[in-house]
């Protein structure tokens, strides 16, 4: 990446990177003509999850590309993103630009696990006027291959583990007691996967919803109109609830994903864990969320502690007039026609460190996408190649506008 920079006109001393512990981050910082003006942020990151070779159809770590798509782990979550955002600025440095703010590039080096390079780079780059993260929002493809319409995310959800565990005296298997650590923590794990959190409603996710339903047609179209003018809609919640796609846009969403109990196939057990993992709405506490986690489950016996890492609550960016107008103009100028709405992203990015900062971030890249063709963090990732052209000349006309 540093090597591409200087060539297209960063200087070497203006693309740093900085080693933490088995990763690193890279910051490149163009200089504007105003030294008093707060920096313009492009961020995102370059690391993936992991991908077993062994599963894929093709190596995910070779970039292929076949039948218009770039195939690979990190095609869609982010490296083809980070890459176009790179061309774009490289583009405008041999134009001419000049910047009146700063531009500073800021790659992460974890945001798919610890986050902490993520934090480090929001606290370096706290005096942002504002983040653009190329790694949120996005286009809609139909099936047809037509754009259908755009998003950028403009809050997204607090993440957060709560780890549940019952402890007994065990004893030997042949003589069963009434309590039993692994029987009261299952009973206590249908309670919190029966229980459904209050919906909620904010002003972003009551456009999205009434924006959304205009796209959208039949029994998922009207549920959304359905929720946006009463969040508790019960034939409405049921609808959205029922489907992958909006379940996390409708309130905090808590479910087991990991689960531990016993110590010998002859012995009742003296301990038995679990995790809960949720996705919490802007502007709820954690310390609520984990003490209605206690009541649902019901278990006398059960603790329940915050075991989170690398995550901060943080509430969503304001609907700031400059950017929206940015990314409109950006988004009609490349894909005209196509409507633009704000979001809120059901998944943690390195946006909630900046907004724990209370610097505005916005998710806004510019990659359409099928939902057929969406395997971020699965099998034989891919994205269109056909997103080139217009996502480089989307960011030359949404950071020229905002560096301005």
């Amino acid at each position: 990446l540093t090597s591409v920079l200087v060539a297209g006109g960063f200087a070497r001393d203006e693309v740093t990177i900085t080693p933490v512990d088995d990763t690193a981050y890279l910051i490149a910082r163009w200089p504007g003509s105003d030294r008093t003006a707060k920096p313009l942020v492009v961020s995102g990151h370059i690391d993936v999850v992991e991908a077993k070779a062994a599963d894929w159809q093709r190596d995910p770590f070779t970039p292929v590309v076949e039948n218009g798509f770039l195939y690979g782990r990190g095609a869609t979550d982010m490296k083809f993103d980070a890459a176009i955002a790179m061309a774009a600025l490289i583009d405008m440095k041999r134009a001419g630009y000049r910047p009146r703010r700063d531009i500073v590039l800021a790659f992460s080096g974890d945001e798919e696990t610890r986050m902490k390079t993520s934090a480090m780079i929001a606290d370096q780059l706290k005096n942002a006027e504002m983040v653009i993260n190329i790694d949120g929002g996005g286009g809609r493809l139909g099936e047809d291959g037509r754009p259908q319409f755009f998003t950028w995310n403009g809050a997204e959800k607090t993440y957060a583990d709560f780890e549940l565990t019952v402890t007994n005296p065990g004893g030997h298997s042949s003589a069963p007691r009434p309590q039993n650590a692994i029987n009261q923590l299952s009973a206590a794990l249908v309670r919190i996967g029966n229980y459904r959190f209050p919906p909620q409603l904010s002003d972003l996710t009551k456009t999205f919803f009434v924006e959304a339903a205009k796209q959208k047609s039949g029994a998922l179209a009207a549920a959304m109109r359905a929720f946006a003018a009463n969040p508790r809609d019960e034939k409405a919640i049921a609808v959205l609830a029922a489907d992958p796609a909006y379940v996390g846009q409708i309130g905090t969403t808590c479910g087991a994903t990991m689960v531990s109990g016993g110590h010998a196939l002859n012995a009742l057990p003296q301990r038995a864990t679990a995790n809960i993992n949720c996705r919490i709405f802007p502007g709820v506490k954690p310390a609520d969320v984990m003490a209605t986690l206690q009541q649902v489950a019901a278990e006398p016996g059960m603790t329940i502690r915050d075991v989170t890492e690398g995550s901060v609550a943080n509430d969503a960016s304001p609907l700031r007039p400059d950017f929206v107008a940015a990314v409109t103009k950006a988004m009609a100028a490349t894909r005209p026609g196509v409507p633009v709405f704000p979001s809120m992203s059901a998944g943690a990015s390195d946006s909630m460190w900046f907004r724990y900062h209370h610097v505005p971030s916005y998710g806004a890249s510019p990659m359409f996408i099928k939902e057929s063709d969406e395997f971020s963090h699965g099998l034989n990732e891919r994205t269109p190649i056909d997103n080139i052209a217009p996502g480089i000349a989307y960011y030359r006309s949404l950071f020229t506008d905002l560096s301005r």
